[in-house]
């Protein structure tokens, strides 16, 4: 994208400092010019659920602060006297050398500094993950790649049953602790071993050390994660199962279930009866709010639109039309996703069910979003819109019932909060129809 946009949304590929943070005792090393380490955490943890530093993060990454001087000069002498330092004062399991725009382009040879300090036998690797190169999710699969090219060894045996899990990229989804802390517990019902990176669902860098020897590495994603999941299956012959869509409420996550049973082998009536249990508890819940569902002195929503990234989208429109009966407007993805993947993912939105499919608009530029919907809607209001703090204006100008579910959220607070599987539905409609009560109650 070579144009200023209006709203922006997903930050630069230099965010992956955001994802060796949510790994227990991995530290960031920022190589940048000042400033920019400390804007990405208040943008990505800060406007992102107002998420904390953690272990490592925000005021404490240590960053070389690259000045005019560096660029004349060179930065890598600095950077060399920034790890020692790091080393004496910060207690890490994995050191992670990030690099940013000033020092991708006077070339610094980073790799020859880290590889100093591998031979001394120091956990650390590097990124080059200059912001021009795209955005944070671009420098989240920077990141993967560096760690399974520069850390990862080849286990002695596959584990049976163990399942590395690529799902929700820490910080770019608000809500990436929660969800996949419940991804992992979906798993764990059908017998497998979630090998989790990231968050308190993870297990730190003994999880990363355990991924060569996983059965198979499950990626939930349109595309997210593919390229990872292809270098390990080429690294350690690891194969992958891919699953697009992001399960939200009974009806994806059912078939999420049924996809990764059927793949991991795992026995089909131990598998059917792990499923059915939770579909009886969901729609027990569900079911709760029929009377009010049906309700008529309610105006009820019965067009929607999702905005976000597309892993995020889906995942909602499909428990939108699947699980809540909603008819789908325009879609809008504001990711800068590669063509390679827009086909695809235009064709599951064609998909949503066999009765109701959706078209959808790739659009980075808040002020073309906001001009699309204007044409979308009637202005007479009963239009459910979800979508990021930038879009609450216009869900206001159009008489619309909003939710924030995507980059920035700024009005929330998000611990473990999750719209995965089951219960990440029951949340998501406990939320729509709330905020529906609340607004037409006048509160």
């Amino acid at each position: 994208m070579k144009t200023i946009l209006q709203e922006p949304r997903y930050f630069c590929a230099l965010g992956a400092q955001q994802a060796v943070t949510a790994i227990d005792r991995a530290i960031p090393i920022v190589h940048a010019g000042p400033g920019c380490s400390a804007k990405l955490f208040q943008a990505m943890a800060g406007s992102g659920g107002n998420q904390g530093a953690g272990y490592a993060g925000g005021d404490a990454i240590p960053c070389t602060n690259m000045v005019e001087r560096d660029v004349v000069f060179g930065g890598a002498d600095k950077l060399r006297r920034l790890i020692e330092s790091t080393l004496r004062v910060m207690d890490g399991d994995l050191f992670v050398v990030l690099t940013g725009c000033t020092s991708d382009l006077v070339g610094d040879d980073v790799g020859s500094v880290v590889r100093e300090f591998r031979e001394k036998g120091v956990p650390i690797i590097y990124a080059e993950t200059g912001g021009f190169k795209g955005d944070a999710f671009v420098g989240y699969e920077l990141f993967l790649q560096a760690l399974i090219g520069q850390f990862l060894r080849p286990a002695e045996k596959k584990e049976p049953g163990l399942v590395n899990v690529f799902a929700s990229v820490p910080y770019l989804d608000p809500f990436w602790e929660g969800d996949l802390a419940e991804i992992k517990r979906l798993l764990t019902s059908l017998g497998l071993k979630a090998n989790v990176l990231f968050g308190w669902a993870g297990g730190g860098v003994e999880a990363l050390k355990k991924i060569p020897a996983a059965q198979f590495n499950l990626v939930v994603s349109p595309y997210v994660g593919l390229k990872a999941a292809k270098l390990l299956r080429e690294k350690f012959g690891t194969p992958y199962l891919h699953i697009p869509v992001f399960p939200v409420g009974g009806v994806e996550t059912s078939r999420f279930l049924k996809k990764v049973a059927a793949y991991a082998g795992v026995d089909e009536k131990f598998a059917g009866r792990a499923v059915k249990r939770q579909e009886d508890e969901y729609f027990h819940y569900l079911a709760k709010a029929a009377d009010f569902l049906i309700e008529t002195r309610y105006s009820l929503p019965k067009k929607f639109i999702t905005i976000g990234e597309p892993a995020c989208c889906l995942g909602l429109a499909s428990f939108l039309v699947n699980d809540m009966g909603l008819v789908p407007a325009r879609q809008f993805i504001a990711q800068d996703v590669p063509e390679a993947f827009r086909d695809s993912i235009r064709d599951l939105f064609r998909r949503l069910s066999p009765e109701e499919s959706a078209e959808v608009t790739f659009a980075q530029d808040g002020g073309e979003i906001n001009e699309k919907i204007r044409q979308e809607t009637d202005g007479l209001g009963n239009d459910l819109i979800l979508g990021s703090s930038w879009d609450k204006d216009i869900a206001d100008e159009v008489n619309g019932l909003f939710l924030d579910v995507g980059l920035p959220v700024t009005d929330r607070l998000i611990l473990h909060h999750s719209y995965a599987g089951y219960r990440g539905g029951l949340n998501l409609a406990e939320e729509i129809y709330s905020r529906l009560l609340e607004q037409q109650n006048g509160s």
